[in-house]
């Protein structure tokens, strides 16, 4: 079980305040993302869960333990680092194996634990190597195996994909996904990349100076944000936003549309304007268009579309997926 429950959770370094006051609830077997800009309080947030960190006040419950005081090693929670943290002088069977040696378990127990690892992370072919003759993502597999074979409650990772090329991080971000799927434990995953959580997560919580924003599925965020910072930081490219007239038509201090959300024509359309910059990427081509009234706003259009710098233009929205914000930045 990976029951983890955060009840009025504060964090203050000194006179900093980090986490003012923060409340979570995360089911068994649920792939969480925390993710916010940097500075948010996601890592803090996650050292406090692993004990890394003592909370200023509040508690933290792990399957309905009151695990607050507790020594990390004593959660039953396991965490991967963003730096792999391998010991370059053993193999990797060694790197695997070693928690469970530190725990005198029998030589025979940790062979068949080690294996089993292994064989989840496609890494039998390697056990007798150093980390040092392993690629970067095949070293991050090895500090993942080695989180494995303890069966924690929860897998903790802190930004694990960060030092990895973009290549390897979408591959590893597969190679994640599919390990929660076989061993149905709780994880909870740090990251900056609103990608990376909107591909991997079961529930995101969305973190602005640590505060929560929003809590929800990666759908939920992406259609019905709760403000304009959550509308802002789900999707890619960025919601475009509109201030001044536009929005007052509409009854809103502001008004957001995706760029994936406005159809694009040289003919006719709501909104004039002239594109500045075109980013042809073979699947889609993003446009970025000047306009007139409104500024640069981005819109998403076919990968082979014929259009370039300069080209006088017309956006129109779905007004069906138009949102709409306040003057205090809150959907209407």
């Amino acid at each position: 079980m990976g029951n983890i429950r955060l009840e009025n959770v504060k964090k203050a370094f000194g006179d900093a305040i980090v986490i003012p006051d923060l409340d979570l609830e995360i089911e068994n077997g649920e792939f969480v993302v925390f993710v916010g800009p940097s500075g948010c309080g996601k890592s803090t947030l996650l050292r406090l869960i692993a004990g890394l960190e003592d909370v200023t006040d509040g508690k933290i419950w792990i399957n309905g333990r009151d695990a607050t005081g507790e020594a990390p090693a004593s959660r039953g929670l396991a965490m991967v680092f963003q730096t792999y943290a391998l010991y370059p002088h053993m193999s990797v069977y060694k790197n695997i194996g070693f928690p469970l040696k530190m725990a005198g378990m029998d030589k025979k127990a940790i062979d068949d634990k080690v294996r089993g690892a292994a064989e989840t992370l496609n890494l039998t072919d390697y056990l007798n190597r150093r980390p040092g003759q392993l690629s970067g993502g095949q070293r991050q597999r090895v500090a993942i195996g080695r989180a494995i074979v303890r069966e924690p409650k929860a897998f903790l990772f802190d930004e694990p994909l960060s030092n990895l090329d973009a290549a390897l991080r979408v591959a590893m971000r597969l190679e994640i996904s599919e390990l929660h799927h076989q061993l149905k434990t709780t994880m909870i995953y740090v990251t900056h990349d609103q990608v990376e959580a909107m591909t991997m997560a079961d529930k995101i919580v969305v973190l602005r100076a640590g505060i929560i924003e929003q809590v929800g599925s990666p759908l939920e965020l992406y259609r019905t944000p709760r403000n304009r910072f959550v509308a802002g930081f789900i999707g890619s490219p960025k919601m475009n936003f509109i201030e001044g007239e536009k929005a007052a038509k509409r009854d809103a201090h502001a008004i957001g549309i995706r760029p994936e959300h406005m159809t694009l024509s040289t003919d006719d359309g709501q909104w004039p304007g002239t594109v500045r910059v075109s980013e042809h990427l073979g699947s889609d081509t993003f446009l970025h268009v000047d306009v007139e009234g409104a500024g640069m706003m981005t819109v998403r259009s076919d990968g082979d579309v014929p259009i370039d710098h300069g080209v006088r233009v017309f956006l129109t929205p779905d007004e069906a997926k138009l949102h709409r914000f306040d003057a205090d930045g809150r959907a209407l």
